[in-house]
């Protein structure tokens, strides 16, 4: 009972600091809104996440398993106060089911962008070229690639076990740099599931 007890207490803590993160990420969002009309060629905040947790059948594009559904849902409420205006995601199931739930509530027409050797590129050029709140739902080894491009940072990729990993990024504008922050969201990982030395997760 006293384990329960800690991990849901764990749970709360970390939802809370989602929260909060995202509200300071929104907040940084509307000053970047707030700029003169011409200066604004960027969205006000990217929202990243990997596709939830999948079903082990068929290897090549499976749907998402119980789990993958709840943390969609999860999302969906994470996103509550930043409704994202344009959606990315890539041809396979488990992306676009982890942006079902957003997609249903905002009415937006996902962008669908092929898994090919252009991938990253292709969607960092989709995602600057929007404007508000987008949202990508990507792969474990495309989304950090995707946040390196567009935030100038250098993230391995996720590990195969990781999917409540979230990213917020503000694009860099007027002179500011891009602003990054990673934080998490509906059910915590197993612990150790960051630990993938060696490994090429999909």
């Amino acid at each position: 009972m006293m384990r329960v007890a800690d991990q849901n207490g764990q749970s709360a803590q970390r939802w809370a600091c989602s929260w909060r993160l995202l509200v300071l990420a929104v907040a940084g969002a509307v000053s970047v809104l707030a700029m003169p009309r011409g200066v604004q060629a960027q969205p006000s905040l990217v929202v990243l996440v990997r596709h939830g947790e999948k079903q082990p059948a068929p290897a090549d594009d499976p749907s998402l398993s119980d789990a993958g559904v709840a943390r969609a849902r999860a999302l969906n409420a994470a996103l509550a106060d930043a409704s994202p205006t344009t959606i990315v995601v890539s041809p396979r199931k488990r992306t676009v089911e982890t942006a079902a739930v957003v997609l249903q509530r905002v009415g937006v027409v996902p962008t669908v962008i092929p898994l090919n050797g252009q991938h990253v590129q292709n969607v960092a050029a989709a995602i600057l070229q929007a404007k508000g709140v987008v949202l990508v739902v990507g792969h474990s080894n495309t989304i950090p690639a995707i946040v390196n491009a567009i935030a100038g940072t250098t993230l391995p990729d996720l590990c195969d076990a990781s999917y409540a990993t979230l990213f917020l990024v503000t694009p860099a504008s007027a002179g500011r740099k891009a602003q990054l922050v990673k934080s998490s969201y509906g059910t915590p990982d197993t612990i150790g599931a960051d630990q993938c030395a060696g490994m090429t997760p999909k």
